[in-house]
């Protein structure tokens, strides 16, 4: 399949692979929403077979879309986690119901398990230590639980700015892992820039959080679209990035890629073999296809390792 050069000045030109981002992206994940989905006619032909893909639930989606999605991505091969965010998640009963159907549909036995970006609850969830807490991933034998990390903090858990309901919430997470089987991981919000993402996990590292980090990271987009999510999502001071670009005459048409970051975060853990960062998770911003082609370009051609199964 043709893969997509975005060094327009380069466009015959392969691009040399780095080693150490190849390993970094090793096991990537990538996600998608039922919408994004159906307008894939091939997972098969973008993603490497054995790819995590998160399917992420906005409200108003209809369960029965997630489900459908969850169940072609399976059907090829996928390992599939649905987001279960819990402000739009009504009662105990609808919370059963998801993951009954999940289970039943598609053999899911995974979730990211979040608060969601609803500012009132739609009823007796409001955060994902009370989803975890009541036990219904465990009876239903779910084996991996991912919950959410924020390298900037977040001002929804945090509305006067610092981390301190952050930062005490993970702890609880921890406490929560270390009781439980379930396989845990900090699945983030995405920033642009590897200097403060290493000084938040040596942070979470040095606090004794020692569940995993997949670290987010926003695909190729046109810098427009990164910079509207980036807001909306509350990206903090790595915002800054996408700013001082924006004001490069030279680079404001280009589409960003993460290329900076990740080499950075790569060389970092290639020097520190035991940075806590396990993993990849892509954003796909400026379209699945785009992300996916970049990542093989890249090197992320591995599917999840076994010991992240």
């Amino acid at each position: 399949m043709a893969l997509l050069n975005f060094r327009k000045k380069e466009a015959d030109a392969p691009i040399e692979v780095n080693p150490q981002v190849e390993a970094f992206l090793d096991g990537y994940s990538i996600e998608v929403m039922p919408r994004t989905a159906e307008k894939v006619e091939d997972f098969q032909a973008l993603l490497p077979k054995g790819t995590r893909v998160y399917i992420a639930h906005i409200e108003g989606t209809p369960i029965e879309d997630m489900v459908a999605s969850a169940k072609r991505l399976a059907a090829d091969g996928y390992p599939v986690m649905p987001h279960f965010p819990a402000r739009i998640i009504k009662d105990e009963a609808t919370l059963a119901d998801w993951i009954a159907r999940y289970q039943g549909e598609a053999g899911v036995d995974q979730a990211l398990l979040l608060a969601g970006g609803v500012t009132k609850p739609h009823g007796d969830y409001d955060s994902s230590m009370q989803l975890l807490d009541n036990g219904l991933f465990d009876k239903a034998g779910f084996q991996r639980l991912h919950v959410a990390g924020h390298p900037e903090g977040n001002k929804d858990i945090d509305p006067n700015g610092g981390m301190a309901n952050v930062d005490a919430a993970l702890k609880w997470k921890q406490e929560f892992s270390n009781r439980t089987d379930a396989k845990m991981a900090l699945a983030t919000q995405f920033a642009f820039e590897a200097g403060p993402i290493i000084e938040w996990a040596d942070a979470v590292k040095a606090a004794g959080i020692d569940i995993p980090i997949h670290i987010g990271i926003a695909g190729p987009a046109k810098l427009q679209t990164l910079i509207k999510f980036a807001i909306a999502c509350g990206v903090g001071p790595s915002l800054k990035v996408l700013q001082k670009r924006a004001k490069d005459v030279t680079k404001l048409l280009l589409p960003f890629e993460p290329t900076e970051v990740l080499t950075e975060l790569a060389a970092h853990k290639a020097a520190n073999p035991d940075f806590n960062i396990e993993s990849v998770h892509f954003f796909p911003l400026g379209g699945i296809k785009t992300n996916a082609n970049w990542a093989l370009t890249h090197g992320g051609t591995s599917a999840v390792p076994v010991s992240q199964s």
